[in-house]
């Protein structure tokens, strides 16, 4: 039976268009080009390769897609002047090189950001990649596989987005249970959980920082971006010196959005859909939008955490949103 893709409660952006969310899809065993010839079929578009380990779909129904083995070493870097004589052998490296990471680290098609109202459109994508044999996180012990949205905010204002941080932190250990994380992802580290001393000051009813003393109080407690709600793009959008005052991370870009990176990527099982995983982010958007709620639950959070009984909390909390 097809899950219908739910709508979370605000559905425009600051500016009053249509809010938007980009998708990040990471999969095995179908290369960049064979992936990209996907796109092109699915929503059209003209194809170009920048290396065999990269392409682009330009001019799509959707907008612009990006295919590539994530893998910066399979990549060139953007520079300035005449190669040297190590540059160009490195260069000559990186296919192989590239071909021999794609053993274990993935590909990922980037979708372009598109409202919310036309998510549906890119279930076909999922359906197609596993027609062509992509595989997905539990393929193998060794695919640490995630499917990441990235939903556009509806306010650039503190109170919004401590209340959508609350609402996240409140419902992490029942999103956990319900993605079931894959064993290998929860090893690497890169959807680490946020720490229950944080967690459990965040989701305080009296917790209200405005955004100086929100972005200082989460690098002071997460000083990375492998969190399963990653907020550096976003800091890095509304509070930009803050941010590049503690981090230095090539990879952080300034985005107006949340990076939601918990869910796997189960790319290859019969019936998996994005729609799962982007109904569960909803639930934390219509907590996030119900203050009383959201206290209540946070209260009750934190009493379960001062008990160390935060293992039974993610039932606790499934019970609560499910009356």
């Amino acid at each position: 039976m097809t899950t219908s893709l739910l709508m979370p409660p605000r559905l425009t952006a600051p500016d009053g268009s249509p809010r938007r969310v980009g998708v990040e899809l990471e999969f095995a065993d179908l290369d960049a080009p064979s992936a990209a010839r996907l796109v092109r079929d699915l929503y059209g578009g003209e194809i170009a390769m920048e290396n065999p380990h990269r392409c682009r779909v330009r001019g799509t129904r959707l907008g612009d897609f990006t295919v590539e083995l994530d893998m910066r070493s399979a990549h060139p870097p953007k520079t300035e002047g005449e190669p040297g004589a190590l540059d160009a052998l490195l260069e000559r490296l990186r296919p192989l090189w590239g071909s021999i990471g794609s053993l274990v680290m993935p590909f990922e098609i980037a979708a372009p950001p598109v409202p919310f109202e036309r998510l549906p459109e890119l279930e076909a994508l999922v359906d197609g990649l596993r027609e062509r044999g992509a595989a997905g996180t539990g393929a193998s012990p060794l695919f640490a596989f995630g499917l990441h949205f990235n939903p556009e905010v509806a306010a650039a204002d503190a109170g919004y987005v401590v209340d959508h941080l609350k609402a996240f932190l409140i419902l992490a250990p029942w999103l956990r249970a319900q993605i079931r994380i894959d064993p290998t992802r929860r090893i690497t580290g890169f959807i680490a959980a946020f720490p229950v001393p944080y967690a459990a000051k965040v989701v305080d009813p009296a917790y209200r920082p405005d955004m100086d003393t929100l972005v200082a109080d989460y690098l002071d407690a997460n000083p990375t971006r492998n969190r399963e709600l990653d907020l550096f793009p976003l800091f890095a959008h509304l509070d930009p010196e803050a941010l590049s005052a503690r981090i230095r991370d090539p990879h952080v870009r300034p985005r107006p959005t949340f990076h939601y990176r918990l869910p796997n990527a189960r790319v290859g099982e019969p019936g998996w859909s994005l729609a799962q995983d982007w109904n569960r982010w909803v639930a934390v958007e219509e907590l996030a939008a119900d203050r009383a709620r959201l206290d209540a639950l946070g209260t009750a959070f934190r009493d379960y955490a001062a008990r160390r009984k935060l293992d039974d909390w993610a039932s606790e909390a499934g019970q609560r949103l499910a009356g």
